[in-house]
């Protein structure tokens, strides 16, 4: 009998070892659902933030339930557990951040387990990136980033079954174009999301289109991508929560006196068939969750079993609903199935508000000095990538630190890091995980140029305030220092260096030993006066600097008879700063020895051999513009919307825009290479115009703050640009710096937005890196170092916002007004928008194309002590100088032990530029490469394995009586080191993204 039963147990062991070998994931693995019914696809979720009320420890360990009950890791710990309990049971996880974080705590055991999960397709990776990513204020550049580095996870532990097919951007405030064409190159499916403009909704509601077609490039072809948006928010239906932070009631069956199964399954179906009167199939998706939900995942599948088991009772008394455990994947691919055709969409989500009087526009500014750390983060992380590959690091530590920027970076992305609309103890924390993120960073940046320059022991020094022209390094060694230049670009670029120095004569000489011309530029003294600056530097350093991928500059002091090249700039001064108490020993700034030229009365005019600047003389602003042969009058100004509704997520205008009236004191200061003219509007707003020779931008360095908030009202800043420009109420902004999208005052795409409240707010757009408006003539361009909200509110008008300040804390999230403090005043705020001027012809903005790379990545400067040898390179780098002009070095980075990732675009669109082809076989040979394989955009699946569900647009003419897919539209690159050089070839159509994986030999 024992025999027997061991026999039996055997066999059952066997089974299951079969079944599981027999398992499979994806689409193959959803549940069947019927063709005469309505599938009722229900999804549960918990939507988790990386940082919001709380931080991303807060909120992972689940401290501090007092501001939120919420405790990240009970939520996998037990919903692993309940998945494994029913084979029907399914769930989404999307942060791929706080699931590695648990991953790594687990025992062999409970990873094989998940494995089982995943493998059989009832834990479904969803959206995967690191974090769930803002789609207003990001660059594409970090949000591929943060993709790779999510999916890359998946990849590496769970293989192809742990890969998304489905973009969950449920929280995400607002939705752009690019995201979703990062998306379709990624080989996703489609994507949901959760917000939407009201009257868009309603409208869509109406019309049946809550689900629909999107083109998501106007020059890439096959970016066709389906793009779904939930009725209920992200939500279970009002009364079917489950979780042990609702109140709903629970499914009560059995002969309990409180027996509710009738009237439970009554409302649920009533919601249904509301819900299936708004969409196009006979499939609904549900989503059975919310922010930190299923912490107890016992009590929600409890109930959500028993209401599948009695909801689907009923079909056998004529019921036509049939409800089941699915995901956001499956529910795509049963629509797919249908053979369904769907409305179009074109142009992008933002921005949207929920009512008449909120539109979620604010966050497009806010927090303005996290939104610029962000792009210093973003910045180290491409040049650590870069020195990493080229140095062939492969340390412990080095790997730990490049790492760890990686998944910072991807946290800085998330839609409540990157917006600024977290609590200032969340943001402060925010901070603190970049700083130490960049450290870590700067760390393998300077171990790869002690291996790569003839400075092996060079210091390499990063400097982090050099935004306020400050830099410790240069304070300490100012008679004697080396900077080292990084270029991440992929061309030789030449770019004008500024370096924090005392006021001293300066050589400056390049590794050959040659003489670099250089200019003395006083600090602006509102700088100086900043308290928690040091003036020891009250002045910077300025010289051009041309460099491939490294180049080194010695600077020391010499006596005045050595220097044949450095030029002291020529100083005008024009009104009074007594009025403004001014400290003494800021005074002392203007006091230059050669003295000022005289100017006409009336104006006062600053030019190089490109640009002609005409300032005002009685108002001290900027009154013309002359560039690339068009000359046109642009006044620039400051003013303030002065409110006391607004919060971290939006602007509400309470009163006009107040323009500043009173005359702005300036100084202009005059040399060879640059010009500034030094501006004071009040005391608190003041700006730098600049202009160097042979650079085709006029550059303004802004600061502003403390905002005064006196008067108890929030204020937001912005900046206007006023021309005589013949815009006729269109104007354009980027896409996360990709393409840019036509917008037109007042009005939308598909639906007429309600501005009858605020006709401001509703016309303000995300602006990642320009903005421009024109007319059959001319064209203004103005391109910024970080994300803000901009607006043409008049013909002629650009209108940034550059800085906001609040104490309304209204019921939008944080709870708290954005009131940023710092050395407990008001948050000061500095940096950088750069103006162009051009005639309107085919190609011409491939210029601002170009501009736009050098302002997202200029050379990166480290700081050394001189050694006794010039810095001559140790080793040959790759030359990526004969690629096309139009091709930018996306990604050169570790991909793995013995692989590369590298990313070629063509940034150029389709009305700037054409096909590029080129070949890659010496710098394959450079990286020492042994084969290359292409993938989709984000690095992890090879392109020949892309399989992409393709729908049908209304109206398309095209039906099918088979789903279609769409698949890659050249042959992926695959080659080995064997293999002609024709192999490596190359082509780039018009904005395209090629990624490809080297895999290198290994000594």
């Amino acid at each position: 009998m024992a025999s027997i039963r061991i026999l039996a147990i055997l066999l059952g062991l066997l089974g299951s070892q079969i079944h599981q070998s027999e398992a499979v994931c994806g689409y193959e693995s959803c549940p069947e659902t019927k063709s005469n019914m309505i599938n009722i696809h229900l999804v549960p979720h918990s939507h988790d933030d990386l940082g919001w009320l709380k931080t991303v420890d807060q909120y992972y360990y689940g401290n501090k339930h007092n501001i939120q009950h919420a405790g990240v890791q009970y939520i996998f710990d037990t919903v692993v557990a309940e998945l494994s309990k029913d084979s029907r049971r399914r769930f989404i996880q999307v942060e791929t951040g706080f699931f590695a974080k648990w991953w790594e705590d687990q025992s062999e055991t409970k990873k094989q387990l998940v494995k089982k999960l995943v493998n059989e397709g009832r834990l479904e990776f969803t959206g995967g990136a690191w974090s769930m990513n803002d789609e207003a204020a990001v660059n594409y550049q970090s949000v591929i980033d943060q993709f790779a580095v999510g999916l890359k996870f998946l990849n590496d532990n769970f293989g192809v079954c742990g890969r998304p097919k489905v973009g969950w951007q449920i929280d995400a405030f607002g939705h752009s174009r690019e995201q979703a064409s990062m998306f379709a190159q990624m080989g996703f499916d489609g994507q949901f999301f959760a917000r939407m403009d009201q009257n868009d909704k309603n409208k869509r509601v109406d019309n049946l289109g809550l689900e629909m077609i999107w083109d998501a490039s106007e020059t890439l072809k096959e970016m066709d991508f389906f793009t779904g948006m939930l009725y209920n928010h992200y939500s279970a239906p009002p009364g079917f929560c489950f979780d042990s932070l609702c109140q709903d009631d629970p499914i009560i069956d059995g002969k309990s006196y409180d027996n509710n199964v009738k009237s439970r399954v009554d409302d649920f179906l009533n919601y249904a068939s509301r819900l299936a009167g708004y969409y196009r199939a006979n499939h609904i998706m549900v989503p059975m969750g919310d922010d930190f939900q299923y912490e107890n995942a016992y009590m929600n599948y409890k109930n959500m079993d028993k209401l599948i088991k009695y909801v689907n009772e009923r079909q056998a008394s004529g019921s036509k609903y049939n409800i089941f455990y699915s995901t956001a994947g499956c529910y795509l691919n049963s629509l797919h199935k249908t053979l369904q055709s769907w409305p179009n969409k074109t142009q992008d989500f933002l921005p949207h508000s929920h009512e008449a009087k909120s539109f979620w526009t604010g966050f497009f500014t806010s927090r303005p000095t996290q939104k610029r750390f962000e792009r210093d983060g973003n910045h180290m992380l491409q040049v650590a990538k870069q020195l990493s590959v080229l140095a062939d690091l492969s340390g412990e530590e080095q790997t730990k630190d490049l790492d760890y920027l990686r998944q910072i970076m991807g946290v800085m992305q998330h839609h409540d890091a990157i917006t600024g609309t977290e609590k200032q103890e969340v943001s402060n924390d925010y901070d603190r995980l970049l700083y130490d993120a960049i450290l870590g960073g700067a760390n393998t940046a300077r171990d790869a140029l002690r291996l790569l320059t003839n400075q092996p022991n060079g210091e390499f020094e990063s400097c982090l305030r050099l935004n306020i022209s400050e830099c410790a390094f240069t304070k300490e060694n100012t008679d004697n220092f080396v900077v080292t230049l990084y270029n991440p670009l992929a061309h030789t670029s030449t770019q004008y260096v500024r370096v924090p120095v005392k006021e001293e004569i300066y050589q400056v000489t390049d590794a050959k030993g040659n003489v670099v011309a250089s200019e003395l530029v006083p600090v602006p003294w509102q700088v100086l006066a900043l308290e928690f600056r040091n003036n020891d530097t009250q002045h910077e350093l300025v010289f051009k600097a041309s460099v491939n991928k490294i180049a080194s500059y010695y600077i020391k002091k010499v006596d005045k008879e050595e220097s044949d090249l450095l030029t002291q700039v020529k100083q005008s001064v024009y009104g009074e700063y007594s009025n403004l108490e001014v400290p003494n020993r800021f005074k002392k700034v203007h006091s230059l020895k050669t003295a000022a030229e005289p100017y006409d009365d009336e104006e006062t005019v600053v030019q190089n051999s490109l640009i002609k600047l005409v300032i005002d003389n009685k108002t001290g602003r900027l009154k013309t513009v002359e560039m690339n042969g068009v000359s046109e009058n642009i006044d620039q100004n400051f003013g303030m919307y002065k409110t006391a509704r607004s919060c971290h997520y939006i602007f509400r205008q309470d009163a006009d825009l107040e323009v500043l009236e009173d005359a702005f004191d300036f100084t202009v200061y005059e040399g060879d290479s640059v010009k500034e003219v030094h501006q004071q509007m009040n005391e608190w707003i003041s700006q730098v115009i600049r202009i160097y020779e042979g650079v085709n931008r006029v550059e303004f360095e802004w600061l502003v703050g403390p905002i005064p908030i006196d008067d108890e009202l929030g204020k937001e800043i912005v900046t206007i640009f006023k021309s005589g420009i013949s815009s006729n109420g269109v104007f354009y902004t980027d896409s996360n710096g990709r393409e840019m999208l036509k917008r037109e005052k007042d009005k939308r795409e598909d639906f007429s937005p309600d501005l009858s409240e605020q006709p401001v707010s509703g016309n303000y757009y995300p602006v990642t890196s320009r903005m421009a408006l024109q007319d059959n003539n001319k064209r203004l361009v103005l391109l910024n170092d970080r994300s803000q909200g901009g607006a043409s509110l008049e013909n002629g008008r650009l209108e940034m916002m550059l800085h906001r300040r609040h104490i309304f804390a209204d019921g939008s999230g944080a709870a708290e007004a954005i009131n940023e403090q710092q050395f407990g005043k008001g948050l000061i705020a500095r940096g950088k928008l750069f103006l162009s001027l051009n005639a309107v012809e085919d190609g011409a903005t491939a210029s601002e194309r170009v501009a736009e790379k050098e302002i997202h990545l200029p050379f990166w400067k480290f700081f050394s002590k001189p050694s006794n040898t010039l810095s001559e390179f140790t080793t040959s780098l790759p030359d990526f100088n004969d690629l096309p002009q139009a091709v930018h070095l996306l990604t050169l980075e570790p991909y793995s032990k013995d692989e590369i990732l590298l990313r070629f675009e063509n940034f150029l669109d389709q009305t700037e530029g054409t096909v590029v082809s080129f070949n890659i076989r010496e710098i394959f040979d450079d990286l020492d490469g042994l084969e290359i394989r292409e993938t989709t955009l984000d690095g992890n699946l090879p392109l020949s394995d892309m399989k992409r569900l393709k729908f049908n647009h209304d109206g398309s003419g095209s039906s099918s009586s088979t789903p279609e897919y769409f698949t890659s539209l050249h042959k992926p690159l695959s080659a080995e080191k064997s293999e002609d050089a024709s192999a490596f070839t190359i082509t780039l159509k018009p904005m395209q993204i090629r990624t490809f994986i080297i895999k290198k030999e290994v000594a």
